[in-house]
């Protein structure tokens, strides 16, 4: 049975596919801390899920650090304030280098432990230049120069929408994943950009929502 890295950050999208690939793969759930607001309750809500699943081809999940608040300085992402609300668009929400911070510590864990491909979950609205199809392509090669090991970057849903992947995962305890940037205890806020998008993807892919909003 191959293995796979998936980097999960604790949203519908990573952890269906999670639960997707890990039905016939084994598979080793990677999150990496960056210092954002949301980062704790996200964790919170990933373990929840990956617990859930109750499937021995996942293994434990890694968390790893790599801290961008020295880099990002003000940013909202940082503040957890001047939060994107629902009707912002979705370059509201860029995290400039995202992806490309991300990958390169999973990939590296992934050489060290001879786990030939690293998953993301990219759709196909994702505007952002680290996440098109050239710039992974782009950034295998140079991933696998630089670490002397063949791993393939895998993005089996880049021309899927959110509604696709909520029905993908529809059997899957979607509840327990968690997608807000200004979270209310341990609720989605049910008020900012990523909330709305969640809520609207449910509504559109005719899945119950069972999801708990603080408003």
């Amino acid at each position: 049975m191959t293995s796979v890295c998936v980097l999960v950050s604790g949203g519908v999208d990573s952890c269906v596919l999670a639960g997707d690939l890990a039905r016939k793969r084994v598979v080793y759930p990677i999150y990496i801390r960056q210092g954002l607001a949301w980062e704790s309750i996200e964790l919170y809500w990933l373990r929840r899920f990956l617990k859930a699943l109750r499937n021995p081809r996942i293994k434990p999940l890694q968390v790893f650090s790599l801290p961008m608040a020295d880099v990002y300085g003000d940013h909202w992402s940082v503040r957890g304030k001047t939060i994107p609300g629902a009707r912002t668009p979705d370059s509201a929400v860029y995290l400039p280098g995202r992806n490309l911070v991300l990958t390169v510590k999973a990939a590296v864990f992934c050489a060290m432990h001879k786990i030939p491909a690293l998953a993301l979950g990219p759709l196909n609205h994702n505007p952002f230049p680290d996440a098109t199809p050239g710039f992974f392509r782009a950034y295998a090669r140079a991933l696998c120069m630089g670490l002397g090991r063949h791993i393939r970057i895998e993005t089996p849903y880049r021309t899927m929408s959110k509604t696709d992947v909520i029905r993908r995962g529809r059997t899957l305890p979607l509840e327990l994943s968690f997608s807000c940037l200004a979270p209310h205890g341990k609720k989605h806020c049910g008020r900012c950009n990523k909330c709305a998008e969640r809520r609207k993807a449910f509504r559109l892919a005719g899945v119950e929502d069972k999801t708990s909003y603080a408003t």
